[in-house]
């Protein structure tokens, strides 16, 4: 499939792809962030489809983090360091070959402004305002690491869903969950405000792995422990690669 590449930037137009509207507000004036290189969107996947339009190595190259799946949901895609992950419904993360297909995934070169510790005991699902305060965004896009270690932590795989496709929702409702509480493992993946809508999940998307690389998933929930460290990145725009018509 011939891919085309459109280049979405965040700061103040709106942009049009693919049926896609992205206008994420004026990025600050001393902004550094960095571009998100995605191929698929969120939207896309919710028709559902879960073809795959290219490989991980496209979204991959000169990228260090990111997160998404696989076609035909064959596990969770989680981009650390700059090697890809996939971890099926056994929990075991696994590298996969460059040449994998993927119908969606998101990764950015990681190179994080701000760095600063958590408050022990903070959940997962509140991170959104100590995301939006330290990247001085309240919409956009921001790129999220949150290592260390974690007091909970709650992750989750899912069964490939081969044609014809079903509901995502459905298929998510079907999850294996991997308990890994007291385990130390990097979160990584990306903040999206609503002005966003329809490119990735609205709010906060995790995937993480353990330190010691035996576990991962999808991150339903979490709670830090004394040593977990924030680090976020602004994204600037978005380069999204689209099927060419």
């Amino acid at each position: 499939m011939t891919l085309s590449r459109s280049l979405l930037t965040l700061m103040g137009a709106a942009a049009a792809a693919t049926a896609l509207l992205l206008a994420a507000g004026p990025a600050p004036a001393d902004s550094t962030g960095g571009q998100l290189h995605q191929v698929g969107t969120y939207d896309y996947l919710t028709q559902p489809d879960f073809t795959g339009l290219t490989t991980v190595g496209e979204i991959a190259a000169d990228n260090t983090i990111g997160l998404g799946t696989f076609a035909n949901l064959d596990g969770e895609l989680v981009m650390v360091g700059g090697e890809v992950y996939r971890v099926r419904p056994d929990g075991t993360p696994r590298l996969v070959a460059a040449n994998t297909a993927t119908p969606f995934m998101q990764a950015i070169r990681f190179r994080p402004t701000v760095n600063t510790p958590i408050p022990p005991g903070t959940e997962c699902s509140d991170l959104a305002p100590l995301i939006q305060r330290e990247a001085d965004r309240t919409n956009g896009i921001v790129a999220v690491r949150v290592r260390g270690t974690f007091t909970e932590l709650t992750t989750r795989s899912i069964t490939a869903d081969p044609p014809p496709y079903q509901p995502l929702s459905q298929t998510i409702a079907e999850q294996t969950t991997f308990d890994l509480d007291g385990a130390r493992a990097v979160l990584v993946g990306f903040w999206q405000g609503k002005n966003a809508l329809g490119v990735g999940q609205d709010g906060l998307h995790l995937h993480g792995l353990t330190a010691d690389r035996t576990s991962g998933g999808h991150v339903l929930s979490c709670i830090v422990g004394n040593d977990v460290q924030l680090s976020v990145q602004p994204v600037a725009d978005v380069e999204l690669l689209t099927p060419a018509r």
